[in-house]
């Protein structure tokens, strides 16, 4: 009975030594696995370190450069801003000095002056004793002439039966006709010279005129008035702090005057197209209501395709009345840019297709190319509408535009000749010259008010029915020419000549008036019988 209990304490207690060796050789094998789990992490973990230093250690170095970069830069500017300045005081020092070596010139040539007056004031003092001594001797010496004379004339009197004053009389009423004939020739010979040079001095003297006189000249055609219904559109055209009427003045290139002008706002610039696309864009801007900087310029780029579009549609219209073909098309768009000028009020397109007409016409009468004058006519004065700056003649520059775009000989030379900048060399360049003259000289052409221009012709008939000797008076060609009728028993032809002379004068004298006027006498003698 206790064999069998003994047995089983025996192998519960060999049980438990087992269970004991296999439990501390598990806990053993934990141990080991979770050390090796720790070393990993542990390794993983400084891994994880080492690479988040590197990385702090490169912004760092980044943060550095960028700082010291930023440093450099500032450095530089600083620096070249000190350079800057050194060079400004620099040529500051040097004005100065300039300014002072200028200013001691001048008081050393102030100096030299004073001293060269003082000597030539003794000289003049010496030379007026002088002068007062020869002065009394000349005296002196007339007092004895006159004595001399006086008994000269007393015995010419005796023996010729005559005074002194009857003798002067016959003299001078036999040489009065002799001296006004021999002054008439004189004055057609002195006229005729004076023709020759006329041009040249002409030009001397326009020229100095310009250069000593500088006068700000404005011509009605720098301003357009663009109506409004009310004041009220006045305040939102303006904006809030004047930004809309800036932003206006940007996009157009032209200047708006608002002021107390009722009911009216003042477009004012140089360039009539810009005028135009100015007052177009603010007609639509008003007629929309919304007017704000991003609007105005969005309005002002499509009225300016517009205009353009408009440019290019005038001169194919044109073209196409007159019946001009093989343009090009920059010739095209400049007869529409024409539209848009005017020359002394007179508006450049219908100028143009006016001596166009002309030129045909003239061409046609005398038997020579009536479309190659038509040509020349239409494009004689594109010079005038050339968008860029040229110091030319417009005659010149439209000579030079026509040969660009490979226009005839003939029509470039009629274009360079017009106004007398080259010399002619085809039949048609005088044509077109006068052409271009018939079509400004016409009455009411060129901008002059009705009744100045009817007063003006009156004053000058009047002027020369004013002369004795003359019967009627008629002022032809615009007030350009005056041709006067006069007396044939009254008025000699000899009298004429000198009466044309004495007219013109008079003119030059009393009246205003633009360019020239010929003066012509006509004397016509009538010999009038009645047969009964």
């Amino acid at each position: 009975m206790l064999t069998p209990i003994i047995a089983a304490v025996v192998s519960l207690i060999a049980g438990l030594f087992v269970g004991k060796v296999v439990f501390a050789k598990n806990t053993q094998k934990l141990e080991d696995e979770a050390t090796a789990k720790a070393a990993d992490i542990v390794k993983t973990a400084e891994l994880q370190a080492e690479n988040i230093k590197k990385d702090r250690i490169l912004e760092a170095k980044e943060k550095f450069l960028k700082l010291r970069s930023e440093f450099e830069d500032d450095s530089n500017r600083k620096k070249q801003i000190l350079i800057q300045n050194e060079q400004k005081l620099k040529e500051r020092e040097r004005q100065i000095q300039q300014s002072m070596d200028q200013a001691k010139q001048t008081m050393e040539q102030t100096k030299r002056l004073e001293a060269e007056l003082a000597s030539q004031k003794q000289s003049l003092t010496s030379k007026e004793d002088n002068l007062r001594k020869k002065t009394d001797e000349a005296e002196k010496k007339q007092l004895q002439a006159e004595e001399m004379l006086a008994s000269q004339v007393a015995q010419l009197e005796k023996i010729a039966g005559l005074s002194a004053a009857d003798a002067k009389q016959q003299l001078i009423d036999a040489l009065r006709g002799e001296a006004e004939t021999k002054a008439s020739s004189l004055i057609k010979t002195t006229i005729e010279e004076a023709k020759l040079t006329a041009t040249k001095e002409a030009k001397k003297v326009v020229i100095e005129t310009i250069q000593r006189t500088a006068a700000e000249n404005a011509i009605e055609n720098c301003v357009s008035v663009f109506n409004i219904e009310s004041d009220d559109v006045k305040g939102k055209i303006i904006g809030r702090e004047g930004r809309n009427i800036r932003a206006l003045e940007a996009a157009t290139g032209v200047e708006f005057i608002v002021d107390d002008t009722p009911e009216a706002i003042i477009i004012s610039g140089f360039d009539p197209v810009r005028r135009e696309i100015a007052r177009l864009s603010l007609h639509r801007l008003v007629q929309d209501g919304r007017i704000h900087p991003a609007r105005i310029e969005e309005v002002v780029a499509k009225t300016k395709k517009n205009i353009d579009d408009e440019i290019v549609e005038i001169g194919e219209r044109t073209v196409i009345d007159l019946g001009i073909h093989g343009l090009h098309p920059e010739l095209i768009k400049m007869i529409g840019r024409m539209r848009f000028r005017s020359s002394y009020g007179q508006n450049l397109l219908q100028h143009s297709r006016e001596v166009a007409k002309l030129c045909a016409t003239m061409a046609a009468e005398l038997g020579l190319n009536a479309k190659l004058a038509k040509r020349a006519g239409l494009l004689h004065d594109i010079g005038k509408v050339w968008h860029e700056e040229a110091e030319l003649p417009h005659a010149i520059l439209g000579m030079q535009l026509a040969e660009k775009y490979k226009e005839n000989a003939e029509v470039c030379n009629a274009i360079g000749a017009h106004h007398d900048e080259i010399e002619m060399t085809s039949m048609i360049s005088p044509i077109i010259q006068v052409c271009d003259a018939i079509s400004g000289s016409r009455p009411g052409a060129r901008r002059e008010m009705m009744e100045s221009y009817m007063r003006r012709l009156k004053e000058l008939e009047e002027l020369a029915v004013s002369f004795s000797g003359v019967q009627k008076c008629y002022a032809i060609q615009a007030g350009r020419e005056l041709r006067v009728l006069v007396d044939s028993e009254n008025v000699s032809d000899e009298k004429a000549s000198m009466l044309s002379y004495d007219i013109s004068q008079k003119i030059e004298k009393e009246m205003q008036y633009p360019g020239q006027i010929k003066v012509t006498v006509i004397r016509e003698m009538r010999a009038v019988n009645y047969a009964k």
